[in-house]
């Protein structure tokens, strides 16, 4: 019994005496070390010390932000459609973690993931890890990425290997004719595509700088607009050789697919006779999917494919889009995405107005916009 009240006295004098050094301390440190370095010794120091425990609040919820209130509003049918491999795991799961942040975690918009070959469970597994949202992995179907039986595939194999030598970008790539074709006339037919409305392209590896505060798919919807777009940039001439002749063609053959306030102006200098190479750089591009599936744009398409110029040539998908939209859709219909901080590879697309930079966190000197060979001052223009 002795023992143990001994014991109790021992702590009953530490309890006090440490109590009155963190007093004696709390002045002493802050007087030597200064008031900020002081602040953090104290706080360590009251950590040692029992702390009262305050009254209990009643709970109250935080203020409801612009932000929250759009997150509840209603979404668009839409999905965010990538066309990758396995072995782009870890470039995409770093993409979706700058959407995740700057846009999605707020709205929950769902993920489909398309390929040609099975995607591994661990790919699904990483995939799934990024985001609370519904995500959706696909195969593309055989014959929308094969050789159509139009097309010499030894002419083909011989056009692969002369652009090569001529050090044409991709000019060697059999895979990637194949995904310039099937982003240009099939990704939007895929069963898990069909259902949505709207879909944002995005590609492994690509960067988002701008926190946003709005729902890029509600404003496609409510202004009615068909095509959006982030960079303008001219396509290299050695892969396109023979397309616009073909898109004449189109145009002579199908004059009731042409808007009457179309942007010829902006793809032409001299009012269809030429092309100048302008083309939105279609690893963005946020798309009703209604203009692709059009009887106008799969009508443009099929012309397109029949020449077999995404295989002798390398025709992208970007000036097919682009060319589609331009002719096609009324010039309100198109619009530039200002507001969206993107990057890919060495250009980027970085909003000026120090409005929007307060919410990015990209360097406007590496804005690409008004560069000599940006075409958006033109698409801005006409």
């Amino acid at each position: 019994m002795m023992v143990r009240n001994t014991r109790l006295c021992y702590l009953i004098g530490a309890f006090i005496l440490g109590f009155t050094a963190s007093r004696i301390l709390d002045n002493d440190v802050t007087r030597k070390l200064g008031t900020k370095q002081g602040l953090v010794v104290n706080n360590y120091l009251q950590a040692l010390t029992p702390i009262p425990t305050p009254t209990p609040t009643p709970a109250r919820s935080p203020p409801t932000s612009l932000l929250d209130r759009t997150a509840d509003a209603v979404k668009a049918n839409a999905a965010f459609v990538i066309l990758l491999q396995n072995k782009d795991l870890h470039e995409m799961r770093k993409t979706m973690r700058m959407l995740e942040s700057t846009f999605n975690r707020r709205h929950g918009y769902s993920y489909v993931f398309l390929n040609n070959v099975p995607f591994t469970d661990h790919f699904k597994t990483h995939i799934r890890a990024m985001t609370t949202a519904t995500v959706k992995f696909g195969l593309i179907p055989r014959e929308h990425w094969s050789y159509p039986a139009f097309v010499n595939q030894t002419q083909a194999a011989l056009n692969r290997k002369d652009m090569e030598a001529r050090h044409v970008p991709y000019g060697e790539s059999e895979s990637y004719r194949h995904m310039c074709r099937y982003e240009s006339g099939f990704i939007f037919q895929h069963e898990l595509v069909q259902e949505y409305d709207y879909f944002w392209r995005v590609e492994p590896g690509v960067s988002f700088s701008c926190d946003l505060d709005f729902d890029p798919f509600m404003v496609m919807k409510t202004k009615k607009y068909k095509y959006g777009f982030a960079i303008a940039l001219p396509e290299y001439v050695d892969t396109i050789p023979t397309l616009w002749e073909n898109v004449r063609h189109f145009m002579q053959t199908y004059p009731e697919h042409i808007s009457k306030r179309n942007s010829l102006e902006w793809i032409s200098y001299d009012k269809g006779e030429t092309y100048n190479n302008c083309h939105f750089w279609s690893n963005f591009e946020i798309v009703d999917l209604s203009f692709f599936r059009s009887k106008a744009y799969m009508d443009f398409f099929n012309l397109l494919d029949k020449t077999g110029g995404f295989f002798y040539e390398r025709w992208g998908d970007a000036p097919v889009h682009s060319i589609a939209a331009a002719l096609m859709l009324d010039r309100r219909e198109i619009h530039f995405f200002n507001e969206i901080g993107y990057r890919h590879e060495m250009y980027e697309h970085c909003p000026e107005s120090p409005a929007l930079q307060l919410k990015c966190a990209c360097d406007p000197k590496d804005n690409v916009d008004w560069v000599q060979f940006s075409c958006l001052r033109r698409f801005l223009e006409t």
